[in-house]
């Protein structure tokens, strides 16, 4: 029960059917709080404490950090979205 916990979660989020607002985002959290976060519209790390603008400074100055990111909605969301959608749509 003591101790720490940290965890990353990677989410695509949308509302639209046309996948027009899908944004890409990586949250990284530490005892339940995010305190960075990248977001595909932004295109660059965003400290939400302390912590968090430290890492972002120092993760946005990282091009290699940055690379993998702005390609995500194309590349990983929006075809799994497309598939896991239609699996859901075919059942209604």
């Amino acid at each position: 029960a003591d101790g720490y916990y940290e965890y990353i979660m990677s989410e695509c989020v949308y509302s639209t059917s046309d996948y027009s607002d899908m944004v890409y985002l990586k949250s990284y959290s530490f005892n339940k709080d995010v305190f960075l976060q990248f977001n595909s519209t932004v295109g660059k790390y965003v400290g939400l404490t302390e912590l968090g603008v430290m890492n972002a400074e120092r993760f946005n100055k990282d091009p290699a950090l940055l690379q993998p990111f702005p390609a995500a909605v194309d590349t990983l969301c929006r075809p799994n979205a497309q598939t896991l959608d239609s699996a859901v749509r075919d059942k209604t």
